[in-house]
Order: C-alpha cells, then structure tokens, then sequence
C-alpha cells in the first residue's frame, strides 16, 4: 500500500512549527497503516504457504533464494530464508518419516499374511495353478493335432443314399444272421469294422429344423424316417398324438382316455399326492426316465415345469421314437433293456415312466425290474401305464391276471410302495432304506461291493439290487431342490470329494466361455463370407441352438452355464470311458447325461444335434491314450450334427469329402 501524497496545505498557511506536528501525526498515521497490511499480507502468505508446501515437497527448489522487495520493502516471496524455511525443512522430514514407517507397516502385515495361509489354502492356489497348467498344455496339444492332421487329409466317399439314417453298432441283419433273438438283435453290438468310413448325406429335401419353441410341435417329414402308414398303426399313448401331413408332422396332446397330456400328467401328480405337476420340482423330481417314449409328448409337456426327461427306445429303421423325438427338440438316445445295463450310474433318476413301453417286465425273472431300480434314486416314483393294469382287462385273461399278479409282488420284493391304480396307471415310490425286511424274504439279494458297479457300461444285467454300497444313497426329499440342487449341498458333494469352491470355479470359467462361444454362433458364419462378428451385430438369439452333446463334459459346467445365460438348448453331458468319471455329478446336479467310448459310435441318429462341444476330447483320446483313429471320431461327429451348424471348439466348415 502506497504512502498517501500531501500536494499542500488545507486550511491557509500555517507555522513551521505546526508543520513539523503534523508530519510527526502523518508519520504515526502511515507506521499503523503499514502494520495492518502487515498483518493482513501475514494472514495470506499462510495460506498460500499450506499450499505450496505439497509441490516443495515433490519438486524441491535447491536455486539460492533471493530477496525481492516491492517499493514500500514488503517482502513478496513467503519462502523466503529465515524460520519460515525451517518450518519447511522440518515439515518435510516429518512427511517422509511417515511415508518410510507406512512402508514398513504395509511390508510387515503383507509377510505376516503370508505365514497365515493355511496349508489347505495353499493347496487350493497349488491345485489351481496346476489346473490352469493341464488346460495350457491340452489345448495345445489339440492345436498341434488339428495342425498335423490338415497337412494329411484323407479323401472320404459319401455314404450311398439308402445309408442317410445310418446308426453304426446297430445292425439288425447282421445281428439276425449270427443268430440272435428274443430281442438281442436290437441291443447295441459294436464290432470291429462295424463302422463305415463315409460321410453320411441328409436327405435330397432336407430342411432346417424351425427353432425352438416352435420346432417341438412342427417337424420336416422328409428329415426323418416315417411312413403315414407307421403314424396311423401307432399303438403307443404318446405316439397318437401326432398329426400326419404331406410334408411335416404336428404334435397334438388329444388322446383316448385323456382329453389331453396335461390332464396326464395331472393324474399321475395326484396319485403321488401332488395338487398338480407344478409340484413336481418341490416334491423332489427333476429328472425323468422315460422309456418307451413314443415321440416325447409327455417330456414336451413337463418341459415347461422345468422337469427334464430323457427318452430312450430301441433302435427302430424306420419309424424311430428316438429320431422323432430328437427331431423336436427333446433329450433322447437309443437305449434297450433286452440283456445289457443302461450306461447310467446308479441312483440317477427320480421317476421312470413306462406307459405302453412294450417291456414284457414279467421275463427273465425280473430282472428288468432290478434294473429300473439300479437307475431310480430313494424315495423316487416308477409309473406304469398298462392295460394289464386295468381292473376290467385282467380278470377276462389269466395270462394278463399272471403278468400282473408277479410284477405286483416283484415290486413288494424289492420293497417299493404302491401308492395308487387308477383306470390303467400304477404308481410305486422306492424305498428309502438300504436295507428292507422284504428282501430278507422272497426279494432279490443286495448286490456285493465288488458287483454293485456304480457306473457300468453296457455290463449284464445283473440279477441283485444295486446302488445299496452308494455313498449317494440319500432320498429325493432330503436333496436340495431345483435349482438350487444344480449347486449341491455339502452333503450332496462329499461322495464326490468336492467342495463348493470346486464348483464355483467351474462356473465362472465356463460362464465366460459360453459369452465367447455365442459371439461365435452369430449368422454372419454362415454365409458366404463368413467373419467374425463386431460390436455393431447383432448378437445371436437365445434359441440358436437346441441339442447340445458335450463330448467331455467333466462337471457340467458348460451345461450349467448355457441353462444360466437363459439360452434355450439342453445338454447331452457325455463322460468318455477313458477320463474320470464324474457322471453321477452331473446327474446329481439334475442334468441328464451318459458314459460313452469315442472310439465307438454314438447311439443316436443322423442329424441329431445342433452344436458339439468338444473341450479336450483330442488330448484325452489320442495322446493320452491313442486307442483309434481322429478320422473316425471326426467322422461321428459328421454324422450326428445337423447340416450347417458347428462344433465348438472346432470349426464346422462348408461339408466336403475331405477330413
């Protein structure tokens, strides 16, 4: 602030010794103006200090200070030498002491961490890196075979026209001509060079299955193999159901007996004490065998109450319940009970429903009977639909009244409750003990350790009940309910020797898989020039695809991932015979699935699947132990996809006669 400026005297003249008063007043005056400012100027500096101490801090100025002062002698810098640098220098040292003792806090607590890891905890992180190792080293090495096998391509003929519905390992003819009956002839029979080395061909005028949902009640006639005359001759309850026309086939649920499927299902929940079959899942049920299936009606209808039925029917030429089935869009393989166990675990269904199966289940001393109760869980529901049932029919034929007076004690044997008969449907709920006074009497004997085989595959059958030496003997009602029993209890996974996180992992990482696999399935692939998809595609939809088989399904995490990104597709999740099996997981999880040989035939139909997912199968199968050749197995899966859709993670390229 600048002294004021006296340009005269106001007032008149004055004395010199007035004058000299007054400016000893004007000197006073501007000696406490200058101390104001002073202050005032002090007060700022501060602030600005607090500020500028930061940058000092991380840009130290080591230049020799200087002394600017303005015209009144006011000093203009506020780090200027003296105290005020001290207080600077000191204010620093406390800074970074700070910061050194943060550091030595934050390096002590990180090492203490470390020794508190416990030895399971490292074991986890051990197991984990080792797994994220195994998944480097098998997809390698599936590249280098893919690499290898393209520099040796093998030109493969088309199979001829009359092989379209071509079903390796089951061929009737031959099967006659060697001698086998009484049902033999139609079980599964791989034999060395059984199969054919061609590439199946579909129809000349093959089309497209329409999408589901609409795909499950209209199919293609020409993409299947049926006649008019088989579709009118149906005698099954389900396969009535189904309307013939010139070039598709529709699915109706009107019936004789019934008004319709819905009103069958309805009964068969009120014999077991349900209000109706909505009340299934709290019940306990979720998955359902079904044999005999007709054409799938009554999986099509429990679909829609989240019950998963897998159909199985034995190989039929022509007019095939599991072809047809498939075709719509529903779980389904070729399966015959004649002399073989069923490639399922023990204790892997919670109901199996035979209505008009054509099973004879009085033969063979029961031991059809035995094998449906190897399959069905504790505490799960057989439903057998039978004139032979039907009050009014056996009583005018005494080989029906026979057939159902021993299936009826048969089933007391084996200690399972009848519920209820109504018109011609019987409903038995399985015992939930391992051990029944019954069986101590007239019932078959409990398997031994050493023949109750928990996942057999295609063995005799077997004459003694199965499942008892289980650690997953435990009931329908005391397991978890769906969907939370996709996630199992700790109880549910102890006989697996898993724990939670096992599963979490699994999830997280197949959940991003099936995010990149469906960016993969847009319809740009299949044009003419096919690219991968940019962020301004559109992206697939929900119901691109509808049967998935997972060659190598390990825990079911793709399946579970697919069903948890709502994608409308079911899963036939395949355990190889050659890797761990953990198949009665996956059934325990409430997903269907199989065990299954990749140097053998799949036993399904031509163009039954719309996407194969073949995770680490190469590895699995031709290196760690080279039982057959690639070609056969690229072949099947030739054969079992439907035209112009892929494999994952393979490549399915435009159809050429060279693998």
């Amino acid at each position: 602030m600048s002294r004021p400026l006296h340009r005269g005297i106001s007032g008149g003249a004055r004395s010199p010794g007035n004058i000299h008063d007054s400016w000893e007043d004007s000197q006073m005056k501007d000696k406490a103006d200058k101390e104001d400012v002073d202050r005032k100027t002090a007060n700022a500096d501060s602030s600005y200090l607090s500020i500028r101490q930061h940058f000092r801090l991380l840009f130290p100025d080591n230049s020799s200070s200087k002394q600017n002062l303005i015209e009144n002698g006011f000093a203009s810098d506020p780090f200027s030498p003296g105290t005020l640098r001290n207080r600077h220098k000191f204010t620093l040292f406390l800074l970074r002491l700070s910061l050194v003792v943060i550091v030595i806090l934050a390096l002590s607590g990180s090492f203490w961490w470390t020794l508190a890891i416990t030895t399971s905890s490292r074991g986890q992180i051990y197991r984990g890196y080792r797994r994220l190792q195994q998944e480097l080293v098998s997809d390698l090495v599936d590249i280098g075979k893919l690499s290898i096998g393209s520099n040796r391509l093998k030109e493969l003929d088309y199979c001829l026209p009359e092989s379209e519905n071509y079903v390796p390992c089951f061929n009737v003819t031959e099967n006659l001509a060697l001698g086998m009956s009484k049902g033999e002839e139609y079980n599964r029979h791989c034999r060395p060079g059984s199969r054919q080395s061609c590439l199946v061909q579909p129809p000349v005028n093959y089309k497209i299955p329409l999408r589901w949902p609409w795909g499950r009640d209209l199919i293609w006639v020409a993409n299947i193999n049926i006649t008019a005359q088989e579709v009118r001759s149906s005698g099954s309850l389900t396969k009535r159901m189904m309307m013939y026309d010139e070039d598709q086939i529709s699915f109706r649920s009107a019936s004789p007996g019934y008004d319709d499927m819905e009103d069958y299902a309805h009964q068969i929940a009120e014999m077991i004490g349900l209000r109706n079959e909505s009340n299934f899942i709290q019940s306990g049920v979720r998955t359902m065998l079904d044999i005999g299936c007709g054409y799938g009606n009554l999986g099509a209808h429990l679909f829609s109450n989240e019950l998963l039925t897998m159909c199985i029917a034995n190989y039929e030429a022509s007019g095939s319940q599991v072809q047809l089935t498939l075709e719509r869009g529903l779980p389904a393989m070729i399966g015959s009970f004649t002399s073989k166990q069923l490639p399922y675990p023990s204790l892997s269904f919670d109901m199996i429903h035979c209505a008009g199966c054509g099973i004879d289940w009085d033969q063979k001393d029961g031991i059809l009977l035995i094998e449906v109760d190897r399959v069905l869980r504790p505490g799960g529901y057989f439903v057998w639909t039978s004139q032979l049932a039907s009050s009014q029919q056996f009583l005018h034929k005494k080989e029906n009244q026979k057939e159902w007076n021993f299936v009826h004690g048969f089933a007391k044997g084996l200690c399972w409750d009848m519920l209820s008969q109504q018109v011609d449907t019987v409903v038995w709920k399985k015992t939930t003990k391992k051990s029944c006074p019954a069986r101590s009497g007239s019932g078959p004997p409990l398997c031994s350790r050493a023949h109750d085989i928990e996942t057999p595959y295609y063995r005799p059958l077997q004459g003694c009940v199965g499942g008892t030496q289980s650690q997953r003997w435990i009931s329908i009602e005391e397991r978890s309910k769906w969907p939370a029993k996709s996630r199992l209890n700790a109880k549910e996974l102890a006989p697996h020797g898993l724990n939670s996180d096992d599963l979490a992992e699994d999830s997280l990482k197949w959940q991003s898989a099936v995010q990149n696999y469906w960016s993969l399935l847009s319809p740009l692939i299949f044009s003419d020039h096919p690219k991968r998809p940019g962020d301004e595609d559109p992206s697939p939809p929900f119901n691109m695809v509808r049967n998935v088989l997972d060659m190598n399904a390990h825990f079911g995490g793709f399946n579970m991932a697919l069903l948890e990104s709502k994608k409308s597709a079911w899963v036939m999740n395949v355990i190889p015979t050659t890797a761990n099996n953990h198949l009665p997981l996956i059934l325990d999880r409430g997903l269907v699935g199989v065990l299954h040989d990749w140097c053998e035939a799949f036993p399904t139909y031509p163009r039954t699947y719309d996407l194969v997912h073949g995770k680490g199968i190469l590895s699995l199968e031709f290196v760690e132990k080279h039982r057959c050749e690639m070609i056969d197995v690229f072949t099947e899966i030739d054969r079992i996809l439907r035209p112009e859709v892929s494999t994952l993670p393979f490549s399915k390229l435009p159809r050429s006669n060279k693998l």
